[in-house]
């Protein structure tokens, strides 16, 4: 075996660990979401004004990023993307991160960041049963037992926090679970297209298109004046669009490029708990010893996965 070779068995090795890494950093930033989101709403904006106002503020780091990535391909010689493969990057970008993030913050205008996160994240069970039913992917006993374990700690966290009822419960819940299966297709979708452009040109292809698919959105339903909100709601659209969309976005496009929907689905089951934290620091909601008991399983399940993945 030469040098070479070596080298580059040595860099696949390590590459799956890098995109666990990478999976944990996004959903943890993902995790802050839904907390500033809550802010936002506390000051009087509603789902379509705080969507439109972190897509404003995206959009431009996703346009500078995105044409440093096309140049790049063009000078290396690179096959560019055809007409076909930038329709396709555009709709599963207004899949995932339009119709599944609207879904989402409408749902959080009924219902809690508690409930929002733990609705949401269920769709890793959808990842593994569309990618199963539609794209021939294997389903491990190991990861079976993993998802059994994480999702008695969300169920516990679940009916831990499931103090309140009524059409209002019901609405969110129905919306946010919606984005949890829209979100595993936009998954499901993107990683062959991710494979193909690389991460950093298909995530700015994606977020752009659905960007526009927001503000179109917005100036249908709103005034083109309500954008002009106070100076601390522009802070908040700019840490929910750097800090929770424009980082983990690549976080999670690089994690796919390096490990299966399955395994990034699975790590992403961290966020619950991280948003408990800051929903406990930041907004003052109060927990438990058993919403720690299901936190802890829910850790358990994302070890087990991890661990089991690296040695399938």
């Amino acid at each position: 075996m030469t040098a070479s070779s070596v080298e580059t068995t040595t860099a696949a090795a390590k590459r799956p660990y890098m995109g666990y890494v990478m999976a944990a950093a996004g959903a943890t930033l993902f995790a802050t979401k839904g907390i500033l989101i809550k802010l936002a709403y506390a000051q009087g904006l509603d789902a379509e004004t705080t969507l439109a106002l972190r897509m404003i503020l995206a959009l431009p780091f996703y346009l500078v990023i995105g044409i440093h990535a096309f140049r790049t391909m063009k000078q290396s010689g690179e096959e560019l993307p055809d007409r076909q493969l930038w329709l396709r990057m555009i709709a599963v970008g207004v899949l995932g991160y339009w119709i599944s993030s609207y879904l989402d913050f409408k749902g959080l205008e009924y219902i809690s960041a508690h409930y929002e996160r733990l609705i949401l994240f269920t769709y890793p069970l959808f990842v593994v049963l569309f990618g199963a039913a539609f794209f021939c992917q294997p389903i491990r006993p190991k990861a079976l037992v993993a998802f059994a374990v994480s999702y008695a700690g969300l169920a516990l966290l679940f009916a831990q926090n499931l103090s309140a009822s009524g059409m209002s419960t019901v609405t969110g819940a129905l919306y946010v679970l919606t984005a949890a299966v829209t979100f595993a297709l936009y998954q499901l979708f993107a990683k062959p297209l991710i494979m193909r452009v690389g991460p950093q040109l298909f995530t700015c292809i994606a977020m752009g298109s659905a960007g526009v698919a927001v503000i179109l959105q917005f100036l249908i339903t709103h005034p083109v004046q309500a954008i002009f909100v106070s100076p601390s709601l522009w802070g908040l659209g700019l840490a929910l669009a750097f800090g929770a969309t424009v980082l983990p976005s690549f976080f999670l496009s690089a994690a796919l490029k390096q490990i299966t929907a399955q395994a990034n689905a699975t790590i992403g089951m961290l966020s619950p708990v991280v948003t408990i934290i800051l929903a406990m620091a930041i907004l003052g909601d109060a927990v438990t010893g058993m919403d720690w008991v299901g936190a802890a399983l829910v850790i358990l399940g994302i070890g087990w996965f991890t661990l089991s993945e690296r040695k399938a």
